[in-house]
């Protein structure tokens, strides 16, 4: 799909839009580029890099990148390293400052993330703290059992990015609740830099009922990681498969959990069929929504949502008429999850290879923008908060950014 407006003519179109949140969904959806400057500005006993994210490069490699950076307002923006032939924003290190350019336009000085104290460090049973949790986000398990019969989501790495990590990185497929409990331990030693805890894996269907063994770790880790606490409830979201009414009171009842998403990942059901056989196969779609508002029920309003992977609506492949079309669709569907009280946030989708979508092309900045409004005017109709998954819990959506302006 063709883009109609660049970067500085969105900007001009839509001047009430933050410009920094405006620039971050861009880096999102065009990648990043390090010069060979740039990665030699990289401190490695100071700087965070790449090795922990669930998802893989857009270019495919593992190399010691930043893991993310931090813009001048405080915006944080995950790193999606990308190939200089698919036009992504270049950092440069230029007159010593490290620096955002597109062409010959210098944007934005950029600050490399540093790392947590607890990386480079080993818990009791030898394994790397550092490989466990990313700004105490968690990945216990990184192998998701759709793909055993290649029905995982077209747009996922998941299971690739495993392979990769574990020749080359010392990744664990799933990690041990003890090993978790010791890193939040280490972590929470550096006080005031994290504010909640993220949990997110792979989904597993076995069980008596399907996905009761995945219920069942995720009690394991979440009370891993509670061992590190003293309240009923602590600032903890749990990413899982959306599972039934009794298997998510049995999450909450059993555990210190506070927040839940159940990622549905494409709010339209024609595309959710062809985009997540796996989902669609083991839940369904109207199912999934069903069991999102059900989750109310038990967490309350404003502590349940689910996560779109935005940009994949529009996509050729799929066939909506226009981009206009598809973010009239998806806007319908979540302000009815809303009136429920389940937000949707979304991601901005990034093809990357070794997917079946790989050489699509991700929707204009332009819906991005218009999308990212509508989510956001959603929550507001019907007051609700999404702070514990906006920018200073995760950062990777654009809408849940403008919480901090609106």
């Amino acid at each position: 799909m063709t883009d109609t407006l660049s970067f500085e003519e969105t900007a001009a179109k839509y001047p009430e839009f933050p410009r920094l949140i405006m620039l971050k969904t861009d880096i999102h959806r065009r990648g990043v580029y390090y010069t060979p400057k740039a990665i030699e500005a990289v401190d490695v006993e100071k700087h965070q890099l790449g090795g922990t994210h669930i998802f893989g490069t857009r270019d495919g490699k593992l190399t010691k990148r930043p893991e993310a950076f931090v813009l001048r307002d405080g915006i944080s923006v995950l790193s999606t390293p990308t190939p200089l032939e698919n036009n992504p924003y270049v950092i440069d290190l230029i007159d010593d400052r490290l620096v955002l350019t597109d062409g010959e336009n210098v944007l934005e000085e950029v600050f490399y993330w540093e790392k947590p104290d607890c990386y480079g460090k080993r818990t009791s049973s030898g394994a790397s703290m550092q490989n466990i949790v990313g700004w105490l986000y968690l990945t216990p398990n990184r192998y998701c059992h759709f793909w055993t019969n290649d029905d995982g989501c077209r747009f996922c790495d998941i299971v690739n990015n495993l392979k990769q990590q574990k020749d080359e990185i010392e990744m664990q497929t799933r990690i041990k609740p003890k090993d978790v409990s010791e890193t939040i331990k280490g972590a929470l030693k550096e006080k005031g830099r994290f504010t909640a805890v993220c949990i997110t894996s792979g989904s597993d269907f076995h069980g008596k009922e399907p996905f009761d063994k995945e219920v069942d770790y995720y009690i394991e880790i979440l009370n891993s990681v509670s061992e590190n606490f003293t309240t009923n409830k602590i600032p903890v979201q749990i990413a899982c498969t959306a599972i039934h009414k009794e298997q998510l009171k049995r999450l909450y009842d059993n555990t210190n959990i506070l927040s839940l998403t159940m990622n549905i990942e494409v709010l339209n059901e024609k595309i959710f069929k062809i985009v997540c056989p796996g989902k669609a196969r083991w839940v369904g779609y109207k199912e999934w929504k069903r069991r999102l508002i059900d989750a109310v029920d038990i967490f309350d309003e404003s502590r349940v949502n689910t996560g779109i992977v935005s940009g994949v609506e529009p996509a050729l492949l799929f066939g909506f008429k226009s981009e206009d079309e598809a973010l009239e669709a998806v806007i319908e569907e979540a302000d009815k999850l809303a009136s429920y009280g389940v937000s949707t946030v979304n991601m901005v989708w990034v093809p990357r290879p070794n997917t079946y979508l790989a050489n699509q092309k991700n929707a204009s900045l332009e819906y991005y923008v218009k999308l990212s409004y509508g989510l956001q005017e959603i929550r507001r109709k019907y007051n609700l908060k999404i702070d514990f998954d906006d920018y200073r819990r995760c950062g990777n959506h654009p809408d849940s950014d403008l919480a901090r302006a609106f």
